[in-house]
């Protein structure tokens, strides 16, 4: 275990307009985006006004996002998401989003007994 494991590590949404809601979050919340590129079209980070720190994304429903669940999701650092994906499964959860690459680690969203979901990262 690092001293990282059940930290959430981060924090973000897909909807099907990430510039409107983005542009809400920055209105309301004051956050400031940062665009990030995926291609055709951008993501965003949403930063800490004066520090810029990102604090969470704010996603399109496209490529690789089209099938993660509405609202935010919160994604659990853990220490090997092959290990946790399998014990989701054997604990009465699912997997929604099987383990993949993503940001220089590995990821899968789950769905918990309670029927809510969650990402679990490593590192």
């Amino acid at each position: 275990m690092t001293e990282q494991t059940g930290k959430i590590g981060w924090i973000d949404i897909t909807v099907d307009d990430a510039s409107e809601l983005r542009d809400f979050y920055a209105d309301v919340v004051g956050l400031r985006p940062e665009p990030v590129s995926m291609g055709d079209y951008d993501d965003f980070n949403m930063t800490m006004p004066g520090s810029g720190e990102p604090v969470c994304g704010i996603c399109n429903a496209l490529g690789g996002n089209k099938d993660l669940p509405g609202g935010w999701l919160v994604y659990f650092v853990v220490d090997d998401v092959d290990t946790s994906a399998a014990e989701c499964t054997a604990k009465g959860g699912r997997i929604i989003v099987e383990p993949r690459g993503l940001a220089g680690g590995r990821f899968c969203v789950i769905e918990d007994p309670s029927g809510a979901t969650a990402a679990l990262y490593q590192v």
